[in-house]
């Protein structure tokens, strides 16, 4: 490494959004794509308040209607893998009962609290660490110049170089993942 010229690194998908930050809370995630949404759904440039407190908070389950200009968004939010049975239960019970599904946007997040209190984090936090950890992520995002995803110009310029468009058949393809049930190890 010492003979190699210095440059700088390469800065696809380094620069971030207030939203892409929020991605680490429980929460983070829908309201991320709330906002995106928002514009979407009325071709606004921004949601009246970008802020969307219904899905912040640390409690197990979190459900709303968000109102999008007379549009309802009906979501869930869970966090730990032991309040995400109610949510299931909910979608199982609407099936089985043939009706509409209840929810449009379901959120999961494995750790309390999300990402913030996840195994990459250090060992022994509390809910206090957790709550403090939350409180500057959305520091964060409230610094940020840009805060919503849809609006980061390296993501616009991935989208027009290589992905074409939002929703394309190439994004769909490498952007998402499908669960399959896999074989246990045989023995």
């Amino acid at each position: 490494f010492p003979s190699l010229a210095k440059e700088e690194a390469d800065s696809i998908l380094g620069d971030y959004t207030g939203a892409g930050t929020i991605f680490g809370v429980t929460g983070g995630v829908m309201e991320a794509a709330l906002r995106t949404a928002y514009c979407l759904i009325t071709g606004d440039a921004q949601p009246p308040s970008i802020n969307f407190e219904a899905v912040r908070g640390m409690e197990g389950v979190k459900e709303a209607t968000i109102d999008i200009k007379g549009t309802p968004v009906k979501i869930a939010v869970a966090h730990q893998m032991g309040n995400v049975e109610q949510v299931l239960d909910a979608v199982r019970e609407d099936r089985k009962a043939g009706r509409k599904p209840r929810y449009d946007f379901i959120e999961v997040m494995a750790c309390r609290g999300g990402c913030i209190g996840g195994g990459g984090q250090p060992t022994g936090a509390t809910d206090e660490v957790r709550k403090a950890r939350t409180a500057g992520i959305y520091t964060d995002d409230e610094k940020c110049v840009i805060r919503m995803s849809h609006l980061n110009p390296q993501v616009q310029k991935l989208y027009a170089d290589y992905l074409g468009k939002p929703l394309s058949e190439k994004a769909h393809h490498l952007l998402h993942n499908h669960y399959h049930a896999k074989k246990i190890y045989a023995k």
